[in-house]
Formats: C-alpha cells, sequence, structure tokens
C-alpha cells in the first residue's frame, strides 16, 4: 500500500511561489479554453487532461484536431511529442526504485511523469529515503495531475471571457518558467552547451524543415554538449 505519509508530504510538495504547478495551471487554463473552442464536451476536455497532461501532448492533440488530421496521425504525434519525456523516466526511476516496494507503484507512478513534475521530486528527493520516495513521487504525480485537471475545467468554463491574447500570454507561461529552470541549471559545459547550442540551432534548422526544427536542433545541440562534455570531463 502507499505510505500516506509521504504521500501527502509529496502532495505538498507542489505548493509554494516558485512552484512548477503554477505554471503548469496557467497553461492548462489555456488548454482547456482551447478544447472546447474547438468542440470539446467538458468530459471530453477532463478526460483529455486526465489521459495526457504533460502540455505539449494536450496542444499537439488539439492542433491536430483543428487541422482535421485523422486519428492514427494524432495517435503518432502526440507518441512522439511525449517520447521526450523517455530520458526523464531513465534518470528518475533509479532515484526512486528499492526492494521493498511492489512494481505496481512503479508502473503506476510513470504516469506522472511530466517537465513539471519531474523537476518537483529532482529538487526534493535527498530529503526522503530511498524507500520511501516512490510514496512521496506518487504525491507529487497526484497533485500535478490534479492541477492540470482543475485548471482544464476552470479554462472550459472561463473560454468566454478569455481573447486571443490571453490565452497565448497563459499558454506560453509554462515554456518562460522552464526557459528560467534551464538558464539556473548552467553549472557544467554539457548543460551549458546543450542549451546555448539548442538556441542557435533550433532556429537554423527551421531553414533546412520547418516541421523538424526542434527535432534536429535538440538532437544535433545535445550529441555535440554529451561529447564535448565527456572529453572534457565536465
Amino acid at each position: 500500500m502507499i505510505n500516506l505519509k509521504y504521500f501527502y508530504r509529496g502532495f505538498a510538495a507542489i505548493k509554494g511561489v516558485g512552484s512548477p504547478a503554477l505554471a503548469l495551471g496557467a497553461s492548462f487554463i489555456a488548454i482547456g479554453a482551447l478544447l472546447k473552442n474547438i468542440g470539446f464536451t467538458m468530459q471530453q476536455s477532463i478526460f483529455s487532461t486526465f489521459l495526457t497532461y504533460a502540455l505539449p501532448g494536450s496542444l499537439v492533440m488539439a492542433e491536430s484536431m483543428l487541422i482535421g488530421a485523422s486519428l492514427i496521425n494524432i495517435f503518432f504525434a502526440v507518441w512522439l511529442v511525449n517520447a521526450r519525456l523517455y530520458p526523464m523516466t531513465v534518470s528518475l526511476m533509479p532515484l526512486l526504485m528499492h526492494k521493498t516496494q511492489p512494481k505496481w507503484k512503479y508502473y503506476l507512478s510513470c504516469h506522472f511523469i511530466a517537465v513539471s513534475s519531474w523537476l518537483i521530486m529532482k529538487d526534493s528527493y535527498e530529503k526522503v529515503e530511498k524507500e520511501n520516495r516512490i510514496d512521496f513521487w506518487i504525491g507529487i504525480g497526484v497533485a500535478t495531475w490534479t492541477v492540470a485537471i482543475i485548471s482544464t475545467i476552470i479554462g472550459y468554463i472561463s473560454s468566454d471571457f478569455l481573447n486571443k491574447d490571453i490565452l497565448i500570454g497563459l499558454a506560453i507561461i509554462n515554456p518562460i518558467y522552464f526557459t528560467c529552470m534551464m538558464l539556473g541549471a548552467m553549472q557544467t559545459i554539457k548543460i551549458s552547451l546543450s542549451i546555448i547550442l539548442g538556441t542557435i540551432l533550433g532556429p537554423a534548422f527551421f531553414f533546412v524543415s520547418q516541421e523538424w526544427c526542434i527535432l534536429f536542433g535538440g538532437i544535433t545541440a545535445g550529441t555535440i554538449a554529451f561529447i564535448f562534455g565527456e572529453i572534457s570531463g565536465k
């Protein structure tokens, strides 16, 4: 069973002015309004966030539906954009795994992998004993998941009062927050190079392929930064 003491402790970890959950909530207000505008019902909007609560996946799904993409195309588009969460999972799970914990907790908790919850856990895991970290993580995940669902409902209800400029502003709060977090994390050559080169190569690859520029820029920048960091030992 889940240790409620650490679950509630994780659930409470999202509070605070600097919490990523605030930026997540603002962005999902925009998602809720967008889903209503493309014809989703309240139930469909909630179910969408319930199943795909990482922000880019929801945006890709909504945008794909707007242009009339087929269901199979939407599936692969969302699947590809959420593949970015795989490295987060690989880096996080070794910090959580303990032989006394059942495997079902780890399978369940994978649904909660998102940049916002990942940032909170990476900032807090050292304060929690390893055997209790999975319960703490599930608490964080449920909390951020709940924020996303509630914000979707708020956005859906208030969509008539949100104009285009407000929606754009709400939608970019999350990326701006993560950009600030990345700048604050520039403490090694690998991380610094990956951020700097990604910022340069992403727009540069736009002139090669508008559809694939972010992927090409990210892979190229990350590979160069990794190789350079391994050579320099930093």
